[in-house]
């Protein structure tokens, strides 16, 4: 599976109103620092010391708004 590698900061800047708020990515415990990363289906995982958790997904033409946030392609 690809994926693309992110910083939370980088997410935080990606994201849309209609998708994960401020408050979700805090219950997620994810904060600028957090390592994560978005596959194809936009589904979107946080890394933990034991492994990934999926938090949420993107929705619409997320590709674009991920490539220019972090500069990053798929992986």
């Amino acid at each position: 599976m690809q994926f693309i590698e992110m910083t939370g900061r980088e997410l935080m800047d990606a994201l849309h109103d209609d998708e994960l708020t401020a408050e979700d990515l805090q219950k997620s415990h994810i904060t600028e620092n957090s390592i994560v990363r978005i596959n194809r289906q936009g589904d979107i995982e946080v890394r933990r010391p034991e492994g990934w958790d999926i938090v949420g997904g993107l929705i619409g033409d997320y590709e674009k708004r991920i490539l220019k946030s972090c500069g990053r392609t798929w992986a």
